[in-house]
């Protein structure tokens, strides 16, 4: 029974979008430069979307739950997973042309 109820929700499902996060947050402490060195009308969105793909893998875990529908839904997956892999591809590339 028990192994039953690992297989329908497994902890990596929460683990790894959090060590994901951590790792990026970490990433941007070290080089900050990464988004501080885009240009503002970039800059502001890729802001906006790391404080949502980031606040949001690490909402889940803590148990934190929003009270309006559409915050619930912007934080849950499928969308927060989409914004955290979109913020890593983002980050990967600046990096990668730095």
């Amino acid at each position: 029974m028990r192994r039953e109820m690992s297989l329908r929700h497994p902890a990596w499902r929460e683990a790894v979008p959090l060590l994901v996060a951590a790792g990026l947050a970490v990433w941007l402490l070290l080089q900050p430069q990464l988004v501080s060195g885009l240009a503002m009308p970039l800059r502001l969105p890729v802001i906006l979307l790391g404080a949502w793909s980031l606040g949001a893998a690490f909402m889940r875990p803590l148990g934190l739950v929003p009270r309006r529908h559409w915050q619930r839904r912007a934080t849950s997956p499928p969308w927060s997973l989409a914004a955290l892999v979109l913020f890593t591809l983002v980050l990967l590339v600046r990096a990668a042309m730095t």
